[in-house]
């Protein structure tokens, strides 16, 4: 049996803390978008519980989430602002993909904010061999408020229509129907559904206040803004002699432009598209 002296046993106790965090108590209530979500009977408590709990102790997706915020949101929130989105929806963005601009899942959603291709198409987004738009951060935040508005001119309630992009327009307004009930807390919906609002919650409360779930991330990767932006209503048949042409390489323009899918930009209508130079 091994002693640990009192001033040991303290620092141990610390750090074990610091390696096992705990998650932040259930508040009484959250506000999302001015709407008041109280957690005032067991199963939201619940509910809420579980989403701070999985926060808390995914702790490599939470602290990189952490870190991208001020690149990503330098981006989004000025597009959500100018189109009357209310800010917090940048926690949408969040959940849909962990702020990784690259991901894709396993139905096809792409982006930062998800959009399948029928639904990117749906709202005004090009997607073909060459171009992307899923994957230009300031094209698919403005499809995104396209669809926020549309849906709260349908529910008028902002959380019902953070619900509705989850199980989709058509989807929620068939269940207010049904079930004789217009908000998203009096809903019965998809369990996906229902636990994704309180992942947004959960996701407000983390960037908020992070040291409240165990977390000291004071590095926050920056937004380093282009060089320069080029506008091109020509073909360009080799992206890589482009990027020479600007003094960058191939890799580099591509990284800043993620919505060019191939090496050229065949662009037989003449569509305006603006390529970023990086720095």
């Amino acid at each position: 049996m091994f002693l640990i002296p009192a001033e040991a046993q303290s620092i141990y106790s610390r750090q074990r803390s610091e390696l096992h965090p705990t998650p932040p108590p259930v508040p009484a209530y959250a506000v999302f978008a001015g709407d008041t979500i109280r957690f005032d009977t067991t199963e939201k408590y619940e509910r809420m519980d579980r989403e701070l709990m999985a926060f808390t102790y995914m702790q490599t997706t939470t602290t990189l989430m952490l870190k991208r915020s001020m690149r990503f949101f330098a981006q989004i929130v000025p597009v959500l602002k100018a189109n009357g989105v209310p800010e917090d929806f940048k926690y949408l963005c969040v959940i849909e993909s962990n702020l990784e601009p690259k991901a894709v899942s396993v139905a096809g959603a792409a982006g930062l904010w998800q959009f399948t291709k029928a639904t990117a198409k749906d709202f005004g987004l090009e997607v073909s061999a060459e171009v992307d738009e899923r994957y230009h951060i300031e094209k698919e935040t403005e499809a995104a408020c396209k669809f926020i508005l549309r849906a709260y001119s349908r529910f008028h309630d902002w959380t019902t229509v953070a619900a509705s992009y989850n199980c989709g327009m058509g989807g929620m307004a068939r269940r207010i129907e049904e079930q004789k009930r217009s908000r998203f807390e009096d809903l019965w919906l998809p369990e996906e559904t229902t636990r994704y609002v309180y992942r947004i919650l959960a996701a407000k409360m983390l960037f908020e206040k992070p040291f409240s779930f165990g977390f000291d991330v004071p590095e926050r990767y920056p937004y380093i803004p282009p060089l320069q932006t080029v506008t091109t209503s020509d073909s360009i048949q080799s992206l890589v002699d482009f990027a020479e042409q600007y003094g960058v390489s191939y890799a580099e323009l591509k990284r800043a432009n993620l919505w060019l899918r191939s090496d050229r930009l065949t662009n037989k209508d003449h569509r305006n598209y603006k390529i970023a130079i990086p720095r």
